[in-house]
């Protein structure tokens, strides 16, 4: 009786914490196999840099730091429809409760903007959405623990003077002219 009892209370659980609403998960999840899109993931690894040398908060930065998920589009002749209405889903998704604007760029076909999502102490995840009206739109996915902006701007500054794994990079040699 009380196995029963526990065994309905968490597939109650179960059932509540699920949720229909659109997430960037699910449309990179729905999107990666379709051949109308580049998924790449990108390992923390990609940041080659010497430990020993980094400061205090260059280091809680870099551990803070997991992975990146990048889903882009390519736009041509083709597919013009079938880019605006993706482009659409993507900024839906963005305007949910889950995501805060931090910042945007440019307005209509060119334009980008930065999202998160938790809190400013306790960030999980960065967004990078970038669209050309010429080339297309990517998403990025900056999936960490315990993000906050200082650990963003620590963590640029390591990419800047660090040595990129650029093999990681490679696919999206196609996309970028």
């Amino acid at each position: 009786m009380r196995l029963a009892f526990l065994a309905a209370i968490l597939a109650s659980m179960l059932l509540m914490s699920c949720n229909n609403e659109p997430s960037l998960q699910k449309y990179f999840v729905t999107n990666a196999e379709d051949k109308d899109f580049l998924a790449l993931d990108i390992s923390s690894s990609i940041i080659n840099v010497n430990k020993a040398k980094l400061t205090a908060d260059q280091k809680t930065a870099l551990q803070s730091f997991d992975k990146m998920n990048i889903l882009a589009y390519k736009l041509d002749k083709n597919n013009p429809a079938a880019y605006a209405v993706e482009s659409d889903k993507v900024t839906k998704i963005l305007k949910g409760a889950a995501y805060q604007e931090l910042m945007k760029i440019g307005s209509g076909k060119d334009a980008a903007s930065v999202s998160f999502v938790g809190d400013e102490d306790n960030i999980n995840e960065f967004v990078l959405f970038a669209k050309k009206k010429e080339a297309g739109f990517a998403v990025v996915r900056i999936l960490g623990n315990d993000m906050n902006p200082n650990n963003i701007m620590n963590m640029l500054s390591l990419i800047k003077n660090a040595n990129v794994d650029m093999e990681q990079l490679k696919p999206l040699q196609g996309l970028i002219k």
